[in-house]
């Protein structure tokens, strides 16, 4: 027994050992050029909130990079003498609404520099002429193969009630808000008046955000860019040379001329490209030697119970929160907010720490693609929120779903079903039975209370009455823009203002001379090898499913969550 078990621990070292090897030999820095043109191709490169590591069988590669690597690596560029331009390809990157903003104003920050911005774009989406178009020059593909997708923003609404009713499924909603519309997609086959009215409000205010920044950036109006949407006017790649968002169509070999030229090169055999995720790699270093730190906590997903590390768990964020506020090293923190919500009790145990930290620290929220109902909830008493145009926010309301199983159970699949309970209402989680109006009513009572202490929450963190709150809450989404008008927000700004403002409320204005800290940290390979073979922080419950959860007497029923997402493609 003993020899079996030396030689599976020498098995063990040997292979993780090996592993590691491949690993860092995958994941090497790349050789960057001294010189040439920076080459940001959205193909090759995935822009999200925190760089991550992760690794396929015996490679490993960083994907994505974080959106903070991403503006600091411009930054770098735009006073590099050897990055003579920035070439853009921004078709392929799947990003979010306000990362793609926020990416478009660091790339307009470097074109501020005077070095020049080409972009060359073949797919000619919403999402890749909004980022081409901040470029001095917009080329596109002269392939008549190509149809465009650039016709404004929407967002399909999905409705299961029918279906769910012929499966004999029902699902029983219990909420607070007029507005509040997660649920609505199980009971209804259609949008309820309230959520047609705010889905149609927050997509104008996207589109004035997105649209009015190609039409300015081209010397266009929005009017005469919606007239030309509206009217189908953008169909060919030459149509849009023809508008005024691309300065040319070219082929392969033209653009290759193009970029010669920009580089002053011979032929475009001769120009070097510098790769931005190996130039970030290179050029963006923590300040190690610094003794103040500013932290940025990254609340990024959806917020759960449980370990769950893609998400912000309750517990694991609560004890990150406490390790941040009690470093007496860290003089100032950034949350940042990219989160539908979730979890109440989970945002309350963030919510909690978070305003322990704010009695100590200065606290400063930044929003990313969404800051929303639970993500709303935690961050709400910042010192100072920042907030994208386009954010999606707000959704200040609750909701509680219980299924009934009962009908497909003993109708569809025929078979017989018996309760038997202590007492009268024992099985009224069992989802086997309907709820009956007294069961209802008292759902209805934790739901009102849960809504009562999220209105209460947000008249305390921004200084509203209750009452005011009540008005613009019944669940409510609001874009980053109409949420400053009506008080949810106080600035419309980026990851790196929010970063700045930290740095000027934590005693010294210079952001350079702090080391930026992130967390949650970063998994290593090493990390999440040892999960796989069995590491302590290894939680297998948190692949089970809702029912398995709720069969565990785990699951909740009651949520703080909005109801759809958005992406730009």
């Amino acid at each position: 027994m003993l020899a079996v078990i030396c030689g599976i621990l020498v098995l063990w070292i040997i292979g993780f050992t090996l592993i590691s090897l491949i690993a860092s030999a995958g994941s090497k820095t790349q050789s960057v050029p001294a010189e040439g043109i920076l080459k940001v191709d959205l193909s090759k490169v995935t822009i999200g909130e925190q760089a991550n590591e992760t690794f396929t069988l015996g490679a490993t590669q960083a994907t994505p990079m974080g959106l903070h690597q991403a503006v600091k690596a411009l930054e770098a560029a735009a006073e590099d003498p050897g990055v003579k331009a920035l070439y853009l390809k921004p078709d392929g990157g799947v990003l979010g609404i306000a990362t793609r903003q926020e990416l478009r104003t660091a790339l307009a920050k470097f074109r501020q520099s005077g070095k020049p911005v080409v972009a060359y774009t073949e797919a000619l989406t919403t999402g890749s002429i909004y980022l081409a178009s901040v470029a001095d020059k917009v080329y596109t593909t002269s392939s008549i193969g190509v149809t465009p997708t650039f016709n404004g923003i929407s967002s399909q609404l999905y409705f299961l009630g029918d279906l769910l009713d012929r499966l004999g499924v029902k699902v029983q909603l219990i909420r607070h808000g007029k507005y509040k519309s997660a649920g609505e997609m199980y009971i209804r086959s259609s949008a309820s008046p309230e959520n047609l009215h705010q889905t149609q409000v927050f997509i104008n205010t996207l589109w004035k955000s997105f649209g009015g920044e190609i039409a300015a950036s081209r010397g266009l109006s929005l009017e005469a860019l919606n007239k030309a949407i509206d009217d189908l006017e953008l169909c060919m790649p030459e149509d849009f040379v023809t508008f005024g968002l691309a300065d040319e169509a070219l082929d392969r070999k033209g653009l290759e001329e193009k970029l010669a030229v920009l580089a002053q090169a011979e032929s475009f055999k001769d120009v070097k490209m510098i790769p931005f995720d190996g130039y970030a790699q290179k050029k963006v270093k923590n300040n190690f030697r610094a003794r103040g730190k500013i932290a940025v906590i990254y609340a990024n997903g959806e917020i759960v119970e449980g370990l769950d590390k893609q998400n912000v768990d309750g517990d694991r964020f609560a004890s990150i929160i406490e390790e941040v506020r009690n470093d007496s090293t860290v003089k100032a923190v950034v949350l940042r907010v990219n989160s539908p919500g979730g979890s109440v009790s989970a945002s309350e145990k963030i919510k909690t720490e978070l305003d322990l930290l704010a009695g100590v620290k200065p606290l400063i929220a930044s929003y990313g693609d969404y800051a929303a109902s639970g993500g709303y909830w935690i961050s709400n008493g910042a010192d100072k929120i920042y907030s994208n145009a386009t954010t999606i926010t707000g959704s200040i309301g609750v909701f509680g779903m219980i299924p009934d199983f009962s009908k497909l159970i003993t109708e569809n699949a025929h078979v017989g079903l018996n309760a038997v309970s202590s007492n009268k209402h024992g099985d009224m989680m069992s989802l086997m039975r309907p709820l009956s109006p007294e069961e209802y009513a008292y759902i209805q009572r934790s739901i009102e209370a849960i809504y009562s202490r999220f209105v209460d929450v947000v008249a305390e963190g921004r200084d509203m009455t209750p009452a005011r709150v009540d008005e613009i809450a019944q669940g409510r989404v609001w874009a980053g823009a109409d949420a400053l008008e009506i008080g949810l927000v106080d600035e419309i700004g980026t990851l790196e203002d929010a970063l700045a403002y930290a740095a000027i409320s934590a005693g010294n204005e210079d952001l350079k001379a702090w080391n930026i800290v992130e967390y949650p940290k970063v998994m290593t390979f090493a990390d999440m090898f040892s999960g796989m073979m069995g590491g302590q922080d290894e939680d297998y419950s948190v692949y089970l499913s809702w029912y398995e959860n709720w069969k565990k007497g785990k699951a909740e029923y009651v949520f703080a969550s909005m109801p759809f997402r958005v992406t730009v493609r």
